[in-house]
């Protein structure tokens, strides 16, 4: 046994014993034989970087695709042999499930506090990430999420704070102007999880959509645990909208695409990044086709980087992305870049270097404004077309993809209201 391996186990241990129900990366030992040959890993220069999202309940999938993306990056870190301040470094992940429950994720987020972790990616859920980015804020710890995108995260004026997706104010605004300019919808009707994220972003498509002229003939909601939407779908159905606009996720939105089938509702279904995913697909199956949804970011075949960064996630995972795993890769190696730029991975000197980054990722390019919001996210709609999701329009972003000449009118609105919140 090599005195690298020997440390890099202890290191492990070590780690278990302080933290409790943490779960240690298994990646560390995984990536031993190709980091730092020459000069043994001490456990002084083991950088902990946390990661939260759900890992097990009906979004398990998602959580999942964003460890696997923090995963990626740290191996390759790794691999790199990575100097900060002059000092060869590893970097461990320690990864955390939050069950996308409130209350859980601050009692994740105090252990990674306890745990003395530099710096945390996630958490995946705006309900989590919001409650969770107080503990980290009180800390000093820089949190970058990869795909909350409640207005509220950033607004709350932690300088720890940051996330590499466009906000709900920016998704929400092209969701509902492209509802009324793309779609030419008159009435919609809206639903909502009750979560920080699903009530956010129905709120924003409702300011949106009004904006434009659109009746909202109704607006309910349901729980992000719910799979029956009958008796909600049945009060809708007779008010006839043309578009039904759901804040929520897949694991709902499968079902409800499903039940506005069988009880002949015409109108389209419509929501954001939380059911744009291959699961949804699968979860409605037929019901599925000609439905919309959007994700932040540009279309993933104008990315950068996504083609290269697609290769090597299904190589390794054998699976395919979900949703948001490019963004928690991107969204560590800015991390890292930051403490590279500082000479240091203590919290307070790195901090200052990630505020002011400019980075090219395999999304696009990352800067953040002085809320901690990506400067220039765009957003994408998408829709079903022969069990696949296409790219329909893209709205705004510093390296989006020209917007077809129908949308164009959409993207005005959305880039105008941008502008009129900054000030």
């Amino acid at each position: 046994m090599t005195l690298a391996r020997y440390s890099l186990i202890a290191s492990a241990v070590l780690a278990l014993a302080a933290c409790g129900e943490k779960k240690e990366d298994p990646s560390a030992e995984a990536a031993a034989p190709a980091a730092a040959p020459a000069a043994p890993a001490a456990a002084d220069n083991v950088i902990k970087i946390g990661h939260a999202s759900p890992l097990t309940g009906n979004i398990a999938h998602l959580g999942k695709d964003n460890e696997n993306g923090v995963r990626l990056a740290i191996e390759e870190l790794n691999a790199e042999n990575v100097e900060i301040g002059g000092k060869k470094v590893k970097f461990e992940m320690i990864s955390e499930d939050d069950q996308a429950d409130p209350k859980t994720a601050t009692t994740v987020a105090q252990r990674f506090v306890d745990a003395k972790v530099v710096g945390v990616i996630g958490h995946l859920n705006s309900g989590t990430t919001i409650p969770a980015s107080k503990l980290y804020s009180d800390a000093g710890i820089p949190q970058i999420s990869p795909s909350a995108t409640a207005v509220t995260y950033t607004a709350q004026g932690f300088k720890t704070a940051f996330r590499v997706i466009a906000n709900d104010s920016s998704q929400g605004g092209a969701l509902g102007s492209f509802a009324a300019d793309n779609l030419k919808a008159k009435k919609v009707a809206i639903i909502d999880d009750r979560t920080a994220y699903g009530q956010g972003l129905a709120d924003e498509f409702e300011k949106a959509a009004k904006a434009k002229g659109v009746t909202v003939v109704g607006r309910e909601f349901t729980t992000n645990q719910a799979t029956d939407f009958m008796a909600i779908l049945t009060t809708i159905k007779g008010k006839k909208p043309d578009v039904i606009f759901y804040g929520g996720m897949d694991a709902q939105a499968g079902p409800m695409a499903q039940q506005i089938k069988k009880l002949g509702i015409a109108a389209k279904l419509m929501g954001g990044d939380g059911f744009q995913t291959g699961e949804f697909i699968k979860l409605a199956g037929d019901n599925a086709e000609g439905q919309f949804a959007s994700q932040p970011g540009a279309p993933k075949d104008k990315m950068p980087g996504f083609a290269d960064f697609d290769k090597k996630y299904k190589a390794k995972f054998n699976t395919d992305i979900q949703i948001y795993a490019p963004f928690t890769y991107d969204a560590t190696r800015v991390m890292v870049e930051a403490m590279k730029k500082a000479g240091s991975s203590e919290p307070a000197k790195y901090l200052p270097e990630l505020a002011k980054i400019e980075y090219s990722g395999v999304t696009g390019p990352i800067k953040f404004d002085d809320k901690g919001d990506i400067v220039g996210g765009s957003v994408t709609v998408y829709q079903v077309k022969g069990g696949k999701w296409e790219t329909v329009a893209t709205v705004g972003g510093a390296a989006a993809a020209p917007a077809a000449p129908a949308a164009a009118a959409a993207a005005a609105p959305a880039e105008a209201k941008k502008e009129e919140k900054k000030q």
